[in-house]
Parts: C-alpha cells; sequence; structure tokens
C-alpha cells in the first residue's frame, strides 16, 4: 500500500510518497489551494499530516486544550516546546492575529501565540477538507515523535541546527537509504518531517502505531489524537 507523509511548508505543503521501507520516496509540492486533492488522492492508502486535525471548540464545556498534546509534550521532554498548541475552531476564519485574539478573549478562552496562529491558515485547509469517515486513512502525526520513536529519542538536537540536520537524515536513512532528490524551494527540514510522518503512516498500516490522546472528539466528531 502506498502511504503519504504530509509537512507543512512555505505556500502549502510537501509530501513523500512510499509503500515500504526502502523504496523510493516520490516527492511533491502541493500549494494550499489543493489540500483537499493532497488528503483524499484515491492512490494513496494512509495519509499522516502534520497539523492538528481535532480541535478545541467554544464555550466552557469544550476542552481547552488537548490530551495528545500534552502527551507529546511530556514524551519529547525539552523537544516539547515544538508541540504548538492546536488552535480553537473559534479562530479558523480569523483574518488576521488581533482577530483570533480578540475572538478567544469575547468567548472568555486564553489567548494564542502568533507562533500558534501561523498555522491556522493549514489547519483550516486540512479541516475543510475531512470528516469522522476518514478516521482510518488520515491521521495527525508529529515528526518529532516520530523521530523519538525511530531511535533518536526526545534530546534530539533542533532540526533547523546542521546537527539536528544530520541526525534526522541518519535516522530516516537507516529506513530509506536513497532520499531522492527534494522538490526545489522546499527546505529540507520540511521535506525530512514529511518522510517522517510517512514512517507514521506505515507503522499506522502495519498495526504498530501508537496513539497520543484520552479518545477525545471535537464539536465535529473528529479525533483528537496524534499518531506515530
Amino acid at each position: 500500500m502506498m502511504v503519504r507523509g504530509v509537512d507543512g511548508c512555505r505556500g502549502g505543503w510537501v509530501s513523500a510518497d512510499v509503500s515500504a521501507p526502502g523504496a523510493d520516496v516520490a516527492w511533491r509540492w502541493w500549494p494550499l489551494a489543493e489540500t483537499c486533492a493532497l488528503l483524499s488522492d484515491e492512490s494513496v492508502g494512509v495519509v499522516a499530516v502534520d497539523v492538528p486535525i481535532g480541535l478545541p471548540g467554544a464555550g466552557p464545556v469544550a476542552v481547552a486544550s488537548r490530551a495528545c498534546d500534552r502527551e507529546a509534550r511530556a514524551l519529547l521532554e525539552r523537544r516539547g516546546v515544538s508541540v504548538f498548541p492546536a488552535p480553537s475552531r473559534l479562530v479558523l476564519a480569523a483574518g488576521s492575529y488581533a482577530d483570533a485574539r480578540a475572538l478567544l478573549a469575547a468567548h472568555g478562552r486564553p489567548s494564542m501565540s502568533a507562533q500558534a496562529f501561523g498555522i491556522v491558515r493549514a489547519v483550516a485547509a486540512v479541516d475543510a477538507c475531512v470528516s469522522p469517515a476518514d478516521d482510518e486513512r488520515v491521521y495527525e502525526c508529529h515528526p518529532e515523535v516520530a523521530f523519538a520513536l525511530m531511535g533518536g529519542g526526545p534530546g534530539l538536537p533542533g532540526k533547523r541546527t546542521p546537527e539536528g540536520a544530520s541526525v534526522r537524515r541518519s535516522l530516516l536513512a537507516r529506513v530509506w537509504p536513497a532520499l531522492g532528490e527534494l522538490p526545489p524551494r522546499v527546505p529540507e527540514n520540511d521535506a525530512l518531517d514529511a518522510l517522517a510522518c510517512a514512517w507514521s503512516a506505515l507503522r499506522v498500516v502495519r498495526g504498530e502505531h501508537v496513539t497520543l490522546g484520552d479518545g477525545t472528539r471535537d464539536e465535529r466528531g473528529l479525533p483528537m489524537r496524534i499518531v506515530a
């Protein structure tokens, strides 16, 4: 079965398609406008994407934070800072960071960081394309969790450092010795993250994956989970 790992990059997504360990890696860049095509491609059996899917909602009974995020941070220890809080569905249509903060304040919800708001467009694009019917096909993952479980442990150096890039490339090369030519204009760290997501997708197919989270679903019925 072909699987796809997906990571966000400037202007859209980078995907890594693989069928098995050691197989060729097929890379592709996708604009944000093609998110639904990226996720619904029938040639791919499982898609693992590095973006929050099940989201906190509005109101006093909605969860303020996700158990899967807390578990991922605990697993990654000092690297837990790489797990951004999932944005509330309240802010998906916000046109600016200021608008998002105003919406959260109006609903009595905690504010969000500018860094977290930076992924809102990508989160909204995925949210518009998935439903509970996709539960067994489209999964949220986190590359840092994948790299930790690959053997890197929680203490990996930062992915944007030369040492961090080298360690992550080495971990992936154990599974795919020939990574192939990366798409033009895609930063290496984003491509490596996409392939780490593909590693998680293969583990889903084999039934070897771990699932972080407590089984909670959001107001649309989407699971709040991270797989690796």
